[in-house]
């Protein structure tokens, strides 16, 4: 989303057995270092391994992994639609993230009334523009933790909060976590 670095997504398929809650339900996890090493040194592996196998042993310890590293399930994503003027408000606003974002300005410079830009996110989004870009920059906050050395005061900034407490609440409210435990976490 914000060219930091490659979204990838991994299916591992285990045999059905008796498991934890834990994999009974989709959800969107931040990994630990260690995970996100064992994850892309089988990246290339295709095709089917059977118990025995060291390809297999390696993923079943991967798997157990995944539910003893107290995981916290995120349950923050973007919606998206396949609209060109919106798509093009939503590219304008990941630009220019660091500034301030105002309904009125965003319509102005979108070429939009307020009004339209305010159906806009309500019909094809079903959320708010505030909520659009809370989320986006909370989204963006904690690819900036994971993956940068700044401290919290620098990305604060460079998400577009003028304050930290604001910016922490926020990302507590969307994460359940402030961001100092969340880069901790990553960080394992």
């Amino acid at each position: 989303m914000f060219n930091t670095q490659d979204l990838y997504i991994i299916n591992i398929y285990f045999p059905e057995e008796s498991s934890d809650g834990f994999y009974n339900e989709p959800g969107i996890y931040p990994v630990s270092k260690l995970l996100s090493e064992m994850l892309a040194f089988s990246e290339k592996w295709q095709g089917n391994y059977y118990k025995g196998s060291w390809e297999f042993q390696f993923l079943t310890t991967l798997k157990e992994l995944l539910s003893k590293e107290n995981l916290k399930k995120f349950s923050i994503q973007l919606p998206t639609k396949d609209d060109q003027r919106l798509n093009a408000v939503t590219d304008r606003l990941r630009n220019q993230l660091h500034e301030k974002l105002t309904l009125e300005n965003t319509a102005k410079e979108s070429g939009m009334s307020v009004r339209s830009l305010t159906r806009l996110f309500q019909t094809k989004l079903h959320i708010t523009f505030i909520q659009y870009i809370k989320m986006l920059r909370i989204i963006r906050a904690m690819e900036l933790i994971k993956d940068t050395d700044l401290n919290m005061t620098e990305i604060t900034y460079e998400v577009g909060y003028s304050n930290i407490a604001a910016f922490s609440n926020n990302f507590h409210q969307l994460t359940n976590m402030r961001p100092t435990e969340f880069r901790v976490m990553s960080r394992i």
